[in-house]
C-alpha cells in the first residue's frame, strides 16, 4: 500500500527479488564456479601416478620379490603385512593432520601433496631395487613398502579432498570427480601394461634353459635392470602429474570453511559408527570381499608362473582383468540403479565357478576367460561399497544427530579396516607358501607348492566371497537417501583402485 505524501517515510526495506533475478543470480553463480576442461583435465591427472604404481605393485611385487630378490616366503609375507598395515595405519594419521594444517599461498592440501611427491618417488624406485646385501633384504623391502603405502595415503587423501575446494558448483564437483576416476582407470591399466611390458623378459622360461641343478637359479642382471627401468617408468609419473595438477588446478579460499559446530573425536566417532548394524555388517562382508580379491590378483601371475605353463600369457591375462573391469564399471553402474544393490552384489560370485575351473583345467582358453569373468567381479566388488556406504551415512544421520565429521570416519575407517583385511590375507596366504615348501629364485617347484598355489586362486577366494555375501544378504537395508545425497554419491567414492 503507498504512503500518503505527508506521512513520516519508514525505513526503506529491500524487497526480495524477483524469481528472474534469482534465476540470473544462480545463473552468475554457477558461471563463477565454473571449471575449465584443462582445469578439470589436470585434476584427473593428478590421481594418474597412485594408480599406476599400485597397479604394478599389486600384480608383480609379490613375484619380484620371490623370484628375483629371492626373499623366503615367510618374509615376503611380513614385507606385505607391514606395507599394508602401514597404509592402513596412515589413513586416520593423514585426515587428522591435513583438518588441522594451515592455508598456504598454495593453498591448505596442495601443499601435502607437493610435498609428498619427492618422497614417494623416491620409496617407490627404492622398493624395486636390488641392494648389494643379501641378509637383510627383508627389512630393506619392509622399510620401503611401508613407506611408500603410507606417503600414498598421504598423497591420496588430501587430493581426494581437493575436489571440494575447486568450486562451490556441485555439478562441477560432479564432473571433477568423474574425470578424476576416468584418469584413475587409465592409470591402472597403464601401470599394469608397461610394467609388465618392461619386466616380461625377467621371467621367462628361457631364464632356465641353462641351469644344470636344480634349486634356485642366479639373479640375471637383466632381470634386475629390467625392474629398475620399469620402477624408474612409474615413479617419475609422480613429479610430472603433481607439476601438471599444481599448474592446473587452484584451490578456492572461500570454498574451505569449515561446517559450523563441534564434531565428536575420531575415537567418539568410530565408536558410534561400528555400533551402526547396517554400516557393521557391511563393513565385514566387504573385508571377506575386499581380501579375496586382493589374493586372487597377487596369486595370479605367481599361479601362470610356477603352476602352469602359461609364462608368456602373463602380460595378456592380467591386461584382460583390467579392461574387463573398466569396461564393466558402466554396466554395473545400470544394474544397480535399475534392479538394486543387493542384487548386483551376486555379480562378485561369477568368478567362482571359473576360478575354480582355472585351478582344474590350467590353459591358455581357459585362463582368458577366468581373467575377463573376474575383471568383471572386481569391477562390481570395488563399485558396490562406494555406492551403499553413502545410504549408511543417511540412515546414521537419521537416527542420530551429531556435529559434522561422521561421514568423514565412515569413509575413512572403511578405508582402514579394508586394507588392513587385506594385510592379514596376503600375509597369512604367503605364509602358507613358505610352509609348503616354495623356495625363492627356484625354476621348478615343489608339488606341495603347486597344490598350494590352486588352492589360492580356487578355494581361499571362494570362500571368503560366499561368506561376504552371506553377510551381505541378512544384512539390514538402510532407508532411501535424499535426492541430494544421491547426488553427493559420485563424490564420496574413492579411487576405484586395484591394489
Amino acid at each position: 500500500m503507498a504512503s500518503s505524501p505527508g506521512a513520516p517515510r519508514a525505513p526503506a526495506v529491500q524487497a526480495p527479488p524477483p524469481p528472474e533475478a534469482r534465476t540470473s543470480e544462480r545463473g552468475s553463480d554457477s558461471r563463477a564456479g565454473h571449471l575449465s576442461f584443462c582445469t578439470k583435465v589436470c585434476y584427473g591427472i593428478g590421481g594418474i601416478p597412485n594408480q599406476v604404481a599400485s597397479s604394478a605393485t599389486a600384480f608383480y611385487l609379490q613375484l619380484f620379490l620371490l623370484d628375483v630378490a629371492q626373499i623366503p616366503a615367510a618374509q615376503v609375507s611380513l614385507v606385505l603385512f607391514g606395507g599394508k598395515v602401514s597404509g592402513a595405519a596412515a589413513d586416520p594419521v593423514a585426515g587428522f593432520f591435513i583438518n588441522r594444517s594451515r592455508r598456504t599461498g598454495s593453498g591448505r592440501l596442495m601443499p601435502w601433496v607437493l610435498g609428498c611427491t619427492p618422497f614417494i618417488t623416491t620409496a617407490y624406485f627404492l622398493l624395486w631395487f636390488l641392494p648389494p646385501f643379501t641378509s637383510l633384504r627383508g627389512l630393506w623391502y619392509t622399510t620401503f613398502y611401508s613407506l611408500f603405502q603410507a606417503l600414498a595415503t598421504f598423497f591420496q587423501v588430501p587430493y581426494a579432498a581437493l575436489t571440494m575446494l575447486l568450486t562451490p558448483c556441485p555439478r562441477e564437483r560432479d564432473s571433477a570427480t568423474a574425470y578424476r576416476m576416468t584418469m584413475e582407470m587409465a592409470g591402472t591399466l597403464i601401470g599394469a601394461a608397461v610394467h609388465g611390458l618392461i619386466v616380461s623378459g625377467a621371467h621367462g622360461p628361457h631364464r632356465c634353459e641353462d641351469a644344470a641343478l636344480p634349486g634356485p637359479v642366479a639373479v640375471s642382471p637383466d632381470a634386475t635392470r629390467l625392474y629398475s627401468i620399469a620402477s624408474a617408468v612409474v615413479a617419475v609419473t609422480y613429479p610430472v602429474c603433481s607439476s601438471l595438477l599444481c599448474l592446473g588446478v587452484k584451490e578456492r579460499p572461500g570454498s574451505s570453511v569449515p561446517a559450523s559446530g563441534p564434531g565428536p573425536s575420531f575415537l567418539a566417532g568410530l565408536v558410534l559408527t561400528v555400533r551402526h548394524p547396517p554400516y557393521l555388517k557391511l563393513v565385514i562382508s566387504f573385508l571377506f570381499i575386499s581380501a579375496a580379491i586382493q589374493v586372487e590378483q597377487s596369486y595370479l601371475v605367481l599361479f601362470c608362473t610356477h603352476a602352469s605353463r602359461l609364462h608368456d600369457h602373463v602380460q595378456g591375462v592380467v591386461l584382460t582383468i583390467l579392461v574387463s573391469a573398466v569396461l564393466s564399471t558402466p554396466l554395473w553402474e545400470w544394474v544397480l540403479q535399475r534392479f538394486g544393490k543387493k542384487t548386483s552384489a551376486f555379480g562378485i560370485c561369477v568368478m567362482v565357478p571359473f576360478a575354480i575351473l582355472l585351478a582344474a583345467v590350467p590353459t591358455a582358453p581357459v585362463a582368458y576367460v577366468v581373467a575377463f569373468v573376474s575383471g568383471m567381479s572386481i569391477s562390481v566388488s570395488l563399485l558396490l561399497p562406494w555406492s551403499m556406504l553413502p545410504e549408511v551415512v543417511d540412515d546414521f544421520q537419521l537416527q542420530h544427530q551429531h556435529g559434522p565429521g561422521l561421514e568423514t570416519i565412515f569413509y575413512s575407517s572403511y578405508v582402514f579396516f579394508s586394507k588392513l583385511s587385506g594385510a592379514g590375507a596376503l600375509g597369512i596366504s604367503t605364509l602358507s607358501l613358505g610352509f609348503a615348501g616354495y623356495e625363492a629364485g627356484a625354476c621348478k617347484q615343489a608339488e606341495q607348492v603347486v597344490v598350494t598355489l590352486k588352492v589360492l586362486i580356487g578355494a581361499v577366494p571362494t570362500c571368503m566371497i560366499l561368506t561376504g555375501l552371506c553377510i551381505l544378504m541378512v544384512s539390514p537395508t538402510p532407508k532411501v537417501p535424499s535426492q541430494n545425497s544421491r547426488r553427493l554419491s559420485l563424490q564420496r567414492r574413492t579411487s576405484y583402485t586395484l591394489a
